[in-house]
């Protein structure tokens, strides 16, 4: 049975919007939450980027659905040894409820304490790493480790949950998702990819469950919904490495000045069945989780929509 979750945008409202969002999401029938982790919004329009572990202790105490970060990045902006902490704290809050999703990272989040940008093999490999500190200090004991990208000196994490949260690790490509089925505890797709969702099980991810993301813009008239989304998302239409190396919103603004209103992908629209379409491709192409976003300011209007109209039909 596929889990539907809501995807909480930190890049877009403010940290009590986001709670009350949460709220909305569990009584219209949303089984568990993302959220997203940014230090900069990708641009000016979306205009927030609260602190997400503040949130996530805000949201263990409204909401009792899991609870995942789509993604952090645990190598740069944040030590590892910080974000174990963070993670277990989170778990221990939400009654083992949170999920801790990793990526590689975007420049535009990490630069700001270290303006070099290491290329994705490195990044690759520091996440791994990432990972492996993160899991021995899970463990509750005293750690200390010299590796190549991180030190650790004698820290022990003293406030765990029972169980060590599980580790969720980002795919965009192939790299990443073999990555993904050797260290992970699950996988995060943001694109209904099968061919990734089979590497990351044939690569050690067998029976580990995989979770994708989509954003969606549910307004009275399809028109308007494409409209509200090139103007706080048009990043969602672009694609390559410049998502990756771009260090500040205006250079996204500038890439996806091309960005027409008929060149968005997404489902938009009150046409309940093109909803419904779009979160069904990752169904089939054999994701256990798919969670979705609504962009713009009509939440409590999506809620209602996807609660009566399109959450049935997939259900």
């Amino acid at each position: 049975m596929t889990t539907f979750g809501y995807f909480l945008g930190s890049e877009e409202h403010s940290p009590r919007e986001l709670i009350r969002q949460a709220k909305l999401a569990e009584r219209a029938g949303f089984e568990a939450l993302w959220i997203s982790d940014h230090y900069h919004p990708w641009t000016e329009a979306q205009g927030q980027s609260s602190f997400v572990w503040s949130v996530i202790g805000a949201l263990s105490e409204v909401t009792s659905l899991p609870i995942t970060t789509a993604v952090t990045c645990p190598t740069q902006r944040m030590h590892p040894a910080v974000v174990a902490q963070a993670a277990a704290t989170s778990a221990v809050l939400t009654g083992g409820r949170f999920r801790l999703g990793v990526g590689t990272g975007e420049a535009l989040n990490e630069h700001v304490t270290d303006s070099s940008w290491p290329p994705a093999a490195d990044r690759l490999a520091m996440l791994e790493e990432a990972v492996e500190v993160m899991r021995r200090l899970f463990t509750g004991k005293l750690v200390t480790h010299h590796g190549e990208f991180f030190d650790v000196n004698t820290a022990r994490l003293y406030t765990l949950p029972e169980e060590p949260p599980p580790v969720y690790v980002s795919g965009l490509g192939k790299r990443t998702t073999r990555a993904a089925g050797r260290i992970a505890d699950g996988f995060i797709c943001v694109q209904p990819d099968a061919e990734l969702r089979k590497l990351f099980a044939a690569e050690g991810g067998g029976g580990k469950p995989a979770a994708g993301g989509l954003k969606v813009c549910w307004a009275p008239d399809e028109a308007q919904a494409r409209a509200t989304v090139r103007r706080i998302w048009p990043t969602e239409q672009l694609s390559g490495e410049a998502m990756q190396i771009l260090t500040l919103p205006r250079h996204f603004e500038q890439l996806a000045s091309v960005v027409t209103d008929d060149m968005v992908e997404l489902a938009c629209g009150p046409d309940p069945e093109v909803h419904a379409a779009a979160l069904r491709a990752y169904v089939d192409a054999g994701y256990d989780e798919v969670y979705v976003n609504q962009i713009g300011p009509d939440q409590d209007e999506f809620f209602d929509f996807y609660a009566g109209q399109v959450l049935p039909r997939l259900r």
